[in-house]
């Protein structure tokens, strides 16, 4: 169903559900990822949340209240014998193998493709916020307010009313290309972050994952997470 658009006027991306028409893009032989090499990563650049915005017209109000990040930088603090120590950490949809935000939406809203990317129709979405709950990543979130800024204009922007999240850049990965987030940190040459095929030995996330200690957050809780950390 990609090229068609909502009552609400976003596109709808496909999904797993029957009543919703699987892509081209799609296949079950894929199951996309990323990995974040916090080594990399430069604690006070943005380009990859930039990136972000831009290409989907994230809401952005100027209100901590109400602002949307699909992909932030937190700092986190890890405390050891030695005392503690903070490090800068990317946060965004873990794109779960056992996404609870899935599991508690009434509606079928929110579900997961058969190559893994979570996605929320908000054709379906009756804004209960059942999965903004669940989300143990606290990375689902909901459009209360219009969006201001429109950076994309090939892009529908945002609307209110519906829960929302990173989706991967799925237009992008079902053409072929990577999300706008990996194509801004390739760009200036950090290559912090790595995305593509976790089922294919050979591709470059593969090898990374491979050849590094990497990790997702929260494992203990089940959720599978397909976003993995080195360096954490």
């Amino acid at each position: 169903m990609v090229g068609t658009t909502s009552a609400f006027g976003l596109p709808l991306l496909a999904a797993t559900n029957s009543s919703i028409a699987n892509p081209t893009g799609s296949s079950a032989r894929r199951k996309w990822g990323m990995v974040i090499d916090l080594n990399r990563c430069l604690s006070g650049c943005t380009v990859c949340l930039e990136a972000c915005r831009k290409e989907n017209n994230v809401a952005f109000h100027g209100d901590k209240r109400w602002d949307i990040h699909w992909i932030r930088k937190v700092r986190i603090r890890r405390k050891h014998s030695a005392g503690s120590t903070e490090k800068s950490v990317i946060l965004l949809c873990n794109h779960c193998e056992n996404p609870p935000c899935v599991q508690v939406c009434p509606v079928k809203a929110s579900y997961k493709r058969d190559d893994g990317i979570v996605i929320v129709d908000h054709h379906r979405c009756i804004g209960c916020r059942y999965c903004v709950i669940a989300c143990p990543y606290n990375a689902r979130y909901f459009n209360f307010k219009e969006n201001r800024e429109w950076h994309n204009k090939n892009y529908p922007k945002r609307m209110h009313g519906v829960a929302e999240s990173c989706t991967f850049c799925a237009h992008f990965v079902d053409k072929g290309k990577k999300p706008a987030c990996v194509d801004a940190c390739e760009r200036i040459n950090i290559k912090a972050l790595v995305f593509g095929n976790l089922n294919d030995p050979a591709s470059d996330i593969s090898h990374l994952m491979a050849g590094n200690p990497a990790r997702g957050i929260r494992e203990d809780l089940g959720t599978k997470p397909k976003v993995y950390y080195i360096g954490l």
